[in-house]
């Protein structure tokens, strides 16, 4: 792999990466008196792996290994990497900085596919993370906390005991305060459980996530990457746009007027490739799984009472921020889809769900939340059907050149224009899938001269709403439904095979 030291960029694609420094698990790199040896030039690949459900960044290398490291460094699985990468002129919290200096170097816990290459090389991918990823392996969190739920995230990721982390962390305020007793879990686990207890003190949003970008740990809620406190949205980090073969002519004749500059802007800006793992809701699923509609039945074992709480996606869809700006951008509408006269949102019997609540678990009138305990059947099934509505929309992977400023959970936006278009309508864009997306998971890529990002993003709504539905009988979308027919005993049918 190139070593570059060049600050300044050429064309879309390059990088700075000055050197990637393995160190042994004495500090050292093959002689004693060195701190590390750099393999740079013998690394094929370098990848690092960032995700909204993730809690920690992973990464690997990929080397073609004539020296030996293996047995003369050695390589055990409890080493140290080292290094910096950055888009050319991205510096501070733009760059990936996982340099010594920075105090936060990766550490080697995996050496993987190795295979013999000629008489004297070998290739071997190792696998690396941050430290936080082995604490959580290594610890256990067994106490009891007290007060609001992101205080008790902030707990656990500074305790020397369990994350011990010195890193970066931005947080988001709840508005729940609850007393919760962490059963000798790992410090992640331990968090991710508190996750699913928060909510929003900015929002009516229930459900936070907790995990690791590039530039530190983020813990916040759904509708905090959408938009701030004041619910005005983030603007995006990046505008990427696919450019169709009748659109390439123009954009050249703009970059030859604009200049060298605005050619390199629009590079990073173009998409190389774009693809749809999950174009458009599956309706049929989401209403078996509970995403539009579900029953929370909620049996309270202080008092031995039970309760029901109807959820319905399209009813509560406004009181939560999302991707697309402006109010009932559903990703699929309420249409009256049978003869009953119901929407999507109307059938809560579809998924039926039991869970358990008390009240005075520490001395305290409140239920699972911290909360109300009668509110914990539509706090669980809003939560419940916030995470599959996210998990299930449409998601994107695009390919582009690399930008190291990009993170997971960042806001992007995407301009795919409408195949429906005629030449002289160049700027429609796709009514559905072009708009804003929020990064969920993150690729940045090196072999040899090029850096590329692989984005996963997701949207929960559509670029354009679908507008007013104002039919409110099925008969006027299907017609008349038919008549039943009358049941038929088989045993009075007659055998319509005579033999000759």
């Amino acid at each position: 792999m190139a070593i570059k030291h060049n600050d300044v960029i050429e064309q879309a694609g390059d990088y700075v990466l000055k050197g990637i420094i393995l160190h042994n698990h004495e500090g050292e790199g093959i002689k004693s008196n060195d701190r590390g040896i750099n393999i740079a030039p013998l690394v094929l690949e370098l990848n690092i792996y960032e995700s909204l459900y993730r809690n920690a960044v992973v990464g690997s290398v990929v080397v073609l290994d004539t020296q030996n490291l293996i047995g003369n460094l050695p390589i055990q699985g409890t080493e140290r990497i080292s290094f910096k990468l950055s888009t050319p002129g991205a510096h501070g919290s733009s760059a990936i900085d996982y340099s010594v200096k920075s105090g936060h170097p990766m550490h080697v816990y995996a050496l993987t596919d190795r295979a013999q290459q000629g008489d004297k090389a070998v290739t071997y991918t190792l696998h690396f993370a941050s430290r936080e990823f082995l604490r959580n392996v290594r610890t256990k969190v067994s106490k009891a906390y007290s007060g609001r739920i992101d205080e008790m995230v902030y707990s656990i990721f500074k305790d020397k005991d369990a994350l011990d982390s010195r890193k970066h962390f931005d947080f988001e305020k709840t508005r729940n305060q609850d007393k919760i007793v962490i059963p000798n879990l790992p410090p992640m686990v331990a968090i991710q459980m508190l996750c699913d207890r928060a909510l929003s003190d900015n929002s009516k949003s229930a459900g936070f996530h907790f995990y690791e970008t590039t530039k530190g740990f983020q813990f916040r809620s759904w509708d905090s990457l959408c938009s701030d406190t004041n619910g005005n949205p983030w603007p995006p980090k990046q505008i990427f746009e696919y450019t169709q073969t009748a659109q390439i002519n123009q954009r050249e004749e703009n970059i030859r007027i604009n200049g060298q500059g605005r050619e390199i802007l629009s590079a990073y800006e173009q998409v190389e490739s774009y693809r749809f793992i999950n174009s458009s809701h599956d309706t049929a699923a989401n209403q078996a799984i509970g995403t539009y509609a579900s029953r929370v039945i909620t049996h309270n074992l202080y008092d031995k009472s039970y309760r029901e709480d109807d959820y319905s996606f399209h009813d509560t869809f406004n009181d939560s921020r999302h991707t697309d700006k402006g109010r009932n951008r559903f990703p699929v509408v309420n249409t009256i889809v049978d003869y009953d006269n119901k929407g999507l949102s109307d059938y809560p019997e579809a998924n039926i769900c039991l869970i358990s609540s008390t009240r005075f678990a520490h001395n305290e009138d409140t239920g699972a939340y911290g909360i109300d305990a009668d509110q914990d059947g539509k706090t669980y099934a809003k939560l419940d059907a916030l995470k599959k509505s996210i998990t299930s929309g449409r998601t994107l992977e695009l390919t582009v050149k690399g930008q190291s400023y990009l993170s997971a959970g960042d806001i992007i936006e995407f301009k795919l224009p409408d195949i429906n278009a005629n030449s002289d309508q160049r700027s429609r864009l796709d009514p559905q899938a072009a708009g804003r997306y929020i990064i969920t998971q993150l690729r940045h890529r090196v072999i040899d001269e090029d850096y590329i990002n692989i984005i996963e993003c997701v949207k929960d709504g559509v670029y354009k709403s679908y507008g007013s539905q104002n039919i409110t009988n099925y008969t006027n979308i299907a017609g008349e439904q038919p008549k039943r027919k009358v049941p038929r005993d088989i045993s009075q049918l007659e055998n319509p095979i005579t033999d000759d």
